[in-house]
């Protein structure tokens, strides 16, 4: 059996792992999705972190998985704890010290997304195209923002954590083109990626494939 530590992105719900929790335990795996609060001025780095290991526990040896912005706190766990492998879904992949706010520009996503033909940003398009419907009227509902503090504020991060790391690209991600995640993860990881079907929430829309995916990475 192994652990799952799972860190959802912008908006830092647990529930964006509700489709991946029981795959992964039908396979005989435990699954902790970590609810961050997102919207929360007075939590940063350190809090989301310590909110994480907490819910860890003292469960030895996990895989740690961050889903877009959660790379940063997956970074940071893994900074803290001894993972078997760090997992980045769809991520934005940090530099050590790097502000939320300023990775768009520094990395050149704007203009990869137009080089891909998705110039602009266009809530359907680019996040729903291939969510079910039941789930797409839950996300047009909206959840939590996400904290201004959180894209102001580097990432205490002195160096990348010296674990195993696997970064899974959605082939159909419209908001981090396949093409602009292998450019970035070879240029700050030194790695390749691999691309798993789905777009940008496929842990929603395409979750055996996501699950089937992060159980070869383990």
């Amino acid at each position: 059996m192994t652990t799952f530590l799972l860190l959802p992105g912008a908006g830092g719900e647990a529930w964006y792992w509700h489709r991946v929790v029981p795959e992964l335990a039908a396979r005989g795996h435990e699954p902790v999705a970590v609810d961050l609060p997102a919207d929360d001025e007075t939590a940063g780095w350190a809090e989301y972190t310590a909110l994480a290991l907490a819910a860890l526990g003292d469960r030895p040896d996990p895989v740690v998985v961050g889903q877009s912005m959660g790379a940063f706190t997956a970074a940071l766990v893994c900074s803290a704890v001894e993972a078997r492998r760090l997992v980045l879904v769809n991520p934005m992949i940090p530099a050590p010290g790097e502000r939320a706010g300023e990775w768009w520009e520094t990395t050149g996503q704007s203009a990869a997304r137009a080089e891909a033909g998705y110039d602009g940003f266009d809530l359907e398009r680019d996040f729903l195209h291939d969510i079910p419907d039941d789930l797409r009227a839950e996300l047009t509902r909206g959840g939590r923002n996400q904290s201004d503090r959180s894209f102001a504020e580097p990432l205490p991060l002195e160096a990348w954590p010296e674990v195993p790391t696997t970064v899974l690209a959605g082939a159909d991600d419209r908001l981090f083109p396949l093409a602009f995640q292998r450019r970035v993860a070879r240029e700050r990881l030194g790695l390749d990626v691999v691309a798993v079907p789905g777009g940008h929430l496929n842990a929603l829309s395409r979750p055996v494939e996501v699950v089937e995916a992060l159980v070869a990475a383990a």
